[in-house]
């Protein structure tokens, strides 16, 4: 695997991987801790929408994904309560919808699409530049935004009513929280594809939480957990010729299996 290495797209995949890590990391960290996991995979899969429309108008499908996404954030910020609808009613319809207007633009293009494949399965190993320089950025945001607001997130992560309680700029951050998430699944469409980016955003954090409650320790083993992910998928889709988004959610599984049974048989020899 070291002969790699003089290869540049494959330098550019392990970068991919470490700045992958620390967002869907810290995100997926809050995802799981507030319950958002149907939300994000909402946003996740009708991004199908603009994934459609950017291939067949012939822009960069990462800009009409952008808006599309920011719209559909908008939208499940605002609308549910507006038009009294449930929420996870209003989230079923934009998922269904966003996935048909995506399959009906799709359709509209003429012949085969590696573009398209690339956006649904993902391809870490044709990261470009920009993409990487985009992902840096969401990292650096990411951080900044965690570190200085850590304790207005814990608390609402965990306990929402003291958080308002305390009068804490609960709405905003929330708002600012959500469009965080917006941006890191549709940054890292590339990495695992429109169809598992959402298993970046759970599994690693379900395995750190095996090991711990406390929130910061989970971002930081969902941190390394991602990059473990990432590192052993790209991995095997170089030993085994196989698409590099499945194989690396394949090994955010295995992490998570492994790191079950081991607690489990730590339980039985405890007792």
């Amino acid at each position: 695997m070291l002969e790699l290495l003089n290869y540049q797209f494959f330098i550019n995949a392990l970068i991919a991987t470490i700045l992958t890590s620390f967002s869907c990391g810290i995100i997926g960290s809050y995802i799981v801790a507030k319950r958002l996991v149907f939300i994000s995979g909402g946003i996740a899969h009708s991004c199908l929408a603009g994934i459609g429309f950017g291939l067949l108008v012939g822009i960069n499908p990462l800009f009409s994904v952008m808006i599309y996404a920011l719209l559909i954030s908008f939208l499940l910020n605002y609308f549910p309560d507006k038009i009294n609808i449930r929420e996870d009613s209003f989230i079923g319809i934009l998922w269904a919808f966003g996935m048909a207007l995506g399959v009906f633009f799709v359709s509209l293009k003429t012949g085969y699409s590696q573009d398209l494949m690339t956006y649904l399965f993902g391809n870490i190993l044709i990261i470009s530049r920009f993409e990487l320089l985009t992902m840096l950025i969401l990292d650096i945001v990411i951080i900044l935004f965690f570190v200085f607001f850590y304790n207005e997130i814990l608390y609402i992560s965990y306990d929402e009513q003291y958080a308002r309680i305390q009068k804490l700029p609960v709405n905003l951050i929330k708002l600012l929280l959500f469009l965080l998430c917006t941006f890191t699944i549709v940054i890292n469409l590339r990495v695992v594809g429109n169809f598992l980016i959402i298993a970046l955003l759970t599994i690693p954090q379900a395995t750190a939480n095996i090991f711990t409650n406390n929130f910061k320790r989970i971002i930081l083993l969902s941190i390394l957990f991602c990059f473990l992910s990432c590192f052993l998928g790209l991995y095997l889709s170089y030993l085994f010729e196989i698409p590099s988004g499945a194989s690396i959610i394949f090994s955010a599984f295995l992490y998570f299996l492994i790191c079950f049974i081991i607690q489990k048989i730590i339980l039985i020899f405890s007792k």
